[in-house]
């Protein structure tokens, strides 16, 4: 049946209800593979692997009868990683190309107005409560996904949800979440970013830091959490608006924080100043154990709510691809393509950021060049924009000819009409991460440089700059109708 659907596109009046509904929605089109027996313990980041390596944004995995588990509690890898299913989450047309989906983002973000979510008084998610010495994480088939990992991770794909003790704003991020044992976790964030900063609020004021974690929630907020959102707007309001209609959060029973009503599975704690144990080491999105085990702020687990059946999700950071690399490039190129828009500048013909880059460190902005440097304006931009400010490396701007999704055309780009001497800027000391391998273990200040590569041809020889050799579009067209049965066997 989905070998069947596996091309079938199916269009819906109303956002999808939750995590289960998208599944559902996906498996109609073909974009879901039910498995059974795959192992907790490496198989599962194995077999995520080897299918994001074998098949570019293939089928998401749904594994069920876990060893060791009951049948039903389950491990989603991949929910979002093909176009098709982000088109299908977000509402989109049915794309052709990765240029489509992110097309399709910028001109949302042209009009997207965030949208608060409803507090509720039940859920899907108040099924089952463990409270306090009932607590007991390992109940749920928590995978340990690289060979070298310091132990089992809840939370990947995950987000950790803080309220600002100033500013009384709710941040939804994701990152890792360590269990350390069945009532306690470890949680890594790299310093600068937002969680970190609203928990050394609360120690600064001597207060234990409120907490929880979501361990399977409505994909869009994975999105949000996975993105840089700019500080004060709350990844709830922003998928929201995407949504096009509000997130139902349930306030939780010890801190009054808002939970995903239908979330799958949510941990309650706090973490208390000073209260830290030795995390990781862990496989990350730049595909290296960059930052070695540390002490790491701890999460104590008083209360787990999760529905009946859990469905966890699971990403697998790794050296790329990944099973959610692919969509994380598509919505970081809308970003940053609206971050550039939101400027002023004008003439963006695409933005595409490449997997190879760690999802991030490898980005690509196609522009028609309209005055002296405009092509060095938008490289400048696009490097510099919030959505790229952490552990940016490489900024690569090109002609409207150029694909910026292709990197065989990028890199003929950058071999023929870039300079080096005159054509490549630095920016040093932007904000980088303990995650970055080129930083060297130890190091007390977080910072790296920047590379900006004008790839365009020279403003000033845009006229007669030598022609390409290539057939025209037109006559592309022509020859391929003529001998498609021939142009089908090649």
């Amino acid at each position: 049946m989905a070998e069947q659907n596996a091309r079938r596109w199916l269009t819906y009046d109303t956002p999808h209800t939750d995590l289960r509904d998208f599944l559902d929605r996906a498996d109609r089109a073909g974009e879901l593979l039910h498995l059974s027996g795959v192992h907790w313990d490496l198989e599962m980041g194995a077999l995520a692997e080897a299918a994001s390596r074998r098949r570019a944004g293939g089928r998401a995995l749904l594994m069920d009868e876990i060893p060791g588990y009951p049948k039903g509690f389950r491990v989603l890898s991949g929910g979002t990683n093909s176009l098709r299913r982000l088109a299908l989450l977000l509402g989109f047309a049915e794309p052709v190309s990765p240029m489509d989906v992110v097309r399709a983002y910028r001109n949302r973000m042209k009009e997207h107005q965030p949208i608060p979510p409803r507090v509720v008084k039940s859920g899907p998610v108040l099924e089952n409560v463990m409270r306090n010495g009932d607590v007991d994480l390992y109940r749920f088939p928590v995978p340990r996904i690289h060979e070298s990992d310091g132990g089992r991770y809840i939370g990947t794909d995950d987000i950790v949800i803080m309220r600002d003790p100033d500013e009384d704003w709710v941040n939804c991020a994701t990152y890792r979440i360590m269990v350390h044992g069945k009532d306690h976790t470890g949680l890594w964030m790299s310093p600068g970013k937002q969680g970190r900063l609203i928990m050394e609020k609360y120690f600064a004021m001597g207060k234990p830091c409120p907490v929880l974690v979501s361990c399977g929630h409505d994909p869009l907020l994975f999105l949000a959490g996975n993105q840089s959102i700019r500080y004060g707007l709350s990844e709830y309001d922003y998928a929201g608006g995407h949504r096009g209609a509000p997130i139902d959060v349930i306030l939780s029973e010890l801190h009054r924080l808002p939970m995903p009503a239908h979330a799958e599975v949510v941990l309650e704690g706090e973490i208390r100043p000073g209260d830290n144990l030795a995390e990781g080491p862990f496989g990350e999105f730049t595909g290296y154990y960059a930052s070695p085990q540390s002490q790491a702020p701890v999460i104590r687990v008083k209360r787990v709510y999760h529905r009946n059946d859990p469905i966890l999700s699971m990403a697998t950071p790794m050296r790329p691809p990944s099973n959610y690399s692919l969509a994380k490039c598509i919505i970081t190129a809308g970003m940053i393509w609206d971050d550039i828009e939101r400027s002023g500048l004008v003439g963006v013909r695409g933005v595409w950021v490449h997997e190879p880059g760690a999802s991030r460190m490898f980005n690509v902005v196609s522009v028609k060049q309209a005055y002296a440097g405009h092509s060095r304006h938008a490289g400048m931009l696009a490097a510099s924009s919030q959505t790229v400010a952490y552990m940016g490396r490489f900024t690569v701007v090109v002609d409207e000819d150029v694909d910026p999704a292709d990197v065989s055309d990028v890199i003929w780009a950058m071999s023929t009409r870039c300079d080096p001497d005159a054509d490549i800027d630095i920016v040093r000391n932007m904000w980088s991460s303990p995650l970055d391998p080129v930083i060297p273990p130890g190091a007390k200040a977080m910072h790296s440089n920047r590379a900006i590569i004008d790839a365009c041809r020279p403003y000033e020889r845009l006229k007669d700059f030598p022609k390409v050799a290539r057939a025209s579009p037109e006559m592309l067209a022509r020859v391929s109708a003529k001998f498609s049965d021939i142009l089908d066997k090649v």
